[in-house]
């Protein structure tokens, strides 16, 4: 594998919803140290043809290389569902993750009843991404999807709480999660980065007989048994890293709104001190 254990594992996304998969792997990973890139000013991937999101995706990813990392994660579903394969094969032998891939295999594991939900932006559900890879895996599934692209906005408002996103929530699952087919799904897939700062509010809305499948997490959760596999776990540092020395940030737009909105998905502050603004 390519990399050396002290360099930095690289994450991406087109904006800063990627920065839950940040805070799944920081931790679960603690002695590591990860260098985020941040599309800011292309953001959104989703709206973008496939072959335009190759082409961002390739060049995010060129400037994380560049700069040596050992590992690349791909914390953006849109650029996960269609330039994974793309990035392999042009940064070989770099080990590339992507989100879509680990959360499919999560929700093929979880359910017990066969009927998986997956919540996402329009770009996601339309393009069927996580329909394609849990059916590969499980072709017995019924998999059905719902957009449900007000999280997102509620997400970067800071709105996580209450009954404004549990009025939302309900209105985009209830009649999902209803009926005699629908009452039988006992996943449902967070298919998009923003989503898992709703996780609380999403947890009332679906009951406990329920699980959510959190891409993040099981994307951490792969990363970690990959490095371990690849003899690529960082060494532990003689003392706790603070938060500028375990992560640096690179944006391509507006570092003052990464930083403000940013906080919200890592649930920490984020200082502009760590933060470079870059160019593709």
């Amino acid at each position: 594998m390519a990399g050396h254990s002290a360099s930095p594992i690289g994450v991406f996304d087109s904006g800063v919803g990627g920065l839950t998969v940040l805070a799944a792997l920081r931790e679960r990973l603690p002695d590591e140290r990860f260098l985020y890139l941040g599309d800011t000013a292309r953001l959104p991937y989703g709206s973008k043809s496939p072959q335009t999101v190759r082409r961002y995706a390739r060049q995010a990813a060129g400037k994380l290389v560049e700069r040596g990392v050992k590992l690349l994660v791909v914390a953006c579903n849109t650029a996960s569902a269609v330039a994974v394969e793309d990035l392999r094969e042009a940064f070989a032998p770099l080990p590339v993750i992507g989100v879509v891939e680990a959360g499919a295999r999560a929700a093929c594991v979880a359910t017990q009843t066969g009927h998986v939900l997956v919540t996402g932006t329009e770009g996601t559900v339309s393009g069927g991404a996580y329909e394609r890879a849990m059916l590969a895996l499980r072709p017995e599934l019924s998999v059905d999807a719902v957009a449900c692209p007000m999280f997102v906005a509620l997400a970067e408002e800071g709105w996580t709480e209450g009954p404004i996103p549990e009025a939302v929530a309900r209105r985009y699952l209830e009649l999902e999660l209803a009926g005699p087919e629908r009452t039988r799904v006992d996943t449902l897939v967070l298919g998009c980065t923003h989503f898992p700062v709703l996780r609380a509010v999403l947890e009332r809305v679906c009951g406990p007989g329920v699980a959510l499948v959190d891409s993040a997490r099981t994307t951490a959760t792969e990363v970690a048994e990959l490095l371990e596999q690849g003899g690529l776990a960082g060494p532990s540092p003689v003392r706790p890293r603070g938060p500028g020395e375990s992560v640096r940030f690179l944006a391509t737009d507006a570092p003052e709104r990464f930083a403000r909105v940013g906080a919200v998905f890592l649930a920490c502050a984020i200082s502009l001190d760590d933060i470079e603004l870059v160019d593709l």
